[in-house]
């Protein structure tokens, strides 16, 4: 009796699948929980998925609890997670049902503690530092003179001021602002664009390439300053090819920029200062150089003179000079006179020994060698002429036997099948591709009919044309007076507008019958010129 009690009491219980009851649970979940705050250490953190998104687990000595950072909220985190920092996140709980767990969806993230951000700080620099990012190898020296400096800084605030002011008062030239927010949440990644960005104007474009980068901000806390701690800023100020001045905060604050950049100023004014020489300075020095080597100068010119007037009392006569390359000259003469009736006797000599070879018997014998060799050679040729008249016989005879008229019978036969199979086959070829072009020209004549206006007249319509053939689509635009042109679907005609009669005219008497017929008359005749 007591297991029939309890059977029917089981099967009184609410029966839910196990998505309704996964369901409920979320629901309860997210409605008791809408909005938390928990403090906890970051675990298992490997940055962001492909996805965007971050998944990690928030735990302390007791528990664990599973986190997740959507894309859209991890771009606005003040900072990013990092494994073992302890952080405190806002958001909400919610369940996953797809493995029975529960976690936070955290929209904002913030250290625990103004001691936690040091240490964050701290481990940040020394990664940064034993990756040879703040080597001191790596700094390059300022320009002394540049032409454009960029200053990446808020537009608005008392800094850019101050640096333009500067730069004016020691030697003004362009300066090329780049604005950006110097605190915030996306403070450290339009500082790092903007830091790319100088870096890939291309030379001698629309925009001038600074020389110089200037990345200044005003004094704050260590939250304010947090931005200029962004590793992607510390990288970028790094891979900089263009020389940077960090010029964040007061005297006393430092950043991790800072130790990136190629030279830190103390103040935004300072930076200025460091980039630009003082014009005047310039000015009174080049005067001063130029007084100098104007005196060098003429100290050189007239040590170069008492040196020229000394040489030229020191030198010989002109006679005394050109005594020896006179005498050098005329033995040369005598010699070059000696050697050319040496030359004209030896060549003459030479012309006697090649007559004396010329004789009438040396030319006979040498004519009758050449006659000999001739012969020679015509025997030669007239064998191989016959050699070569036996062998194309030969192959003649050959090819006679290979044209036997059974033989090419035979192969015109096979010519003319081949020929036949392959005519039948440009025939089946011509008239396929014929009734496909015959198919898509009355497809397209289909298409073109539905579009043909005198389709639609057909239906009743008709088109209103009025001067130069130009359509009338509005009641408006027939005026009393004027003519027209009507179009049917078969025919045209003209057509007028009567005159309106005189509104400002007023009847005296009631018209008489007859004037109400012959008006109607009137109207008729009017009405019968339409067409």
């Amino acid at each position: 009796m007591s297991d029939l009690m309890e059977q029917a009491t089981a099967s009184n219980v609410a029966e839910y699948s196990v998505s309704e009851l996964s369901g409920a649970l979320k629901r309860t979940v997210e409605d008791a929980f809408g909005h938390v705050r928990v403090r906890g250490e970051i675990s298992g953190y490997r940055g962001p998925h492909s996805s965007g998104h971050a998944y990690f687990a928030l735990k302390d000595d007791k528990a664990r609890l599973e986190a997740v950072v959507w894309r859209g909220s991890f771009g606005k985190l003040a900072f990013k997670p990092e494994e073992g920092l302890e952080v405190i996140a806002t958001g909400k709980l919610t369940t996953f049902p797809g493995s029975s767990k529960y976690q936070i969806v955290i929209e904002a993230m913030e250290p625990a503690g103004a001691g936690a951000l040091m240490a964050l700080l701290n481990e940040r620099r020394l990664k940064l530092e034993a990756e040879g990012l703040f080597a001191a190898e790596r700094k390059r020296p300022l320009p002394f003179l540049p032409r454009v400096i960029g200053v990446v800084t808020s537009p608005t605030g008392a800094v850019i001021r101050d640096i333009r002011h500067r730069i004016a008062d020691r030697f003004p030239l362009h300066v090329l602002v780049w604005p950006v927010r110097v605190q915030g949440e996306t403070c450290g990644s339009e500082v790092s664009a903007a830091i790319e960005g100088f870096n890939a104007i291309p030379p001698g474009g629309k925009i001038p390439r600074p020389d110089v980068i200037i990345v200044a901000r005003g004094g704050g806390s260590l939250e304010d300053l947090w931005g200029f701690n962004d590793e992607a800023v510390v990288r970028a100020a790094a891979a900089s090819d263009i020389p940077l001045i960090s010029a964040v905060g007061h005297e006393t604050d430092w950043t991790l920029i800072d130790h990136a950049a190629d030279r830190r100023a103390p103040t935004p004014t300072g930076a200025a200062e460091m980039a630009v020489p003082v014009r005047a300075d310039l000015v009174a020095m080049l005067a001063a150089i130029e007084a100098r080597s104007g005196a060098a100068i003429s100290r050189t010119l007239q040590a170069e003179r008492r040196a020229v007037a000394n040489l030229a009392r020191a030198l010989p006569s002109a006679d005394a000079l050109l005594a020896l390359p006179r005498r050098r000259l005329d033995e040369a003469d005598a010699a070059l006179e000696r050697n050319q009736r040496l030359l004209i006797g030896e060549r003459r000599r030479r012309l006697s020994e090649s007559g004396l070879l010329l004789s009438p018997a040396r030319l006979e014998s040498s004519i009758r060698d050449k006659r000999a060799d001739l012969r020679h050679l015509d025997s030669i040729l007239i064998h191989r002429l016959d050699s070569a008249l036996r062998e194309l016989r030969h192959d003649l005879d050959r090819l006679g036997s290979s044209l036997r008229p059974h033989i090419v019978t035979q192969r015109s036969g096979e010519a003319r099948h081949r020929l036949a199979t392959a005519s039948d086959r440009m025939d089946r070829a011509f008239s396929a591709v014929q009734e496909r072009r015959r198919a898509s020209l009355a497809g397209a004549w289909r298409v073109a009919s539905s579009l043909d206006p005198r389709q639609v007249l057909e239906r009743g319509y008709a088109i209103i044309r009025g001067e130069n053939d130009v359509p009338i689509t509005r009641a408006e635009d027939l005026v009393p007076g004027s003519s027209f042109e009507i179009e049917f679907a078969r025919g045209h005609r003209r057509a007028a507008i009567a005159a309106a009669p005189d509104a400002d005219a007023v009847p005296t008497a009631k018209p008489a019958k007859g004037a109400k017929k012959a008006k109607r008359e009137q109207m008729d005749v009017v009405q019968g010129d339409l067409f």
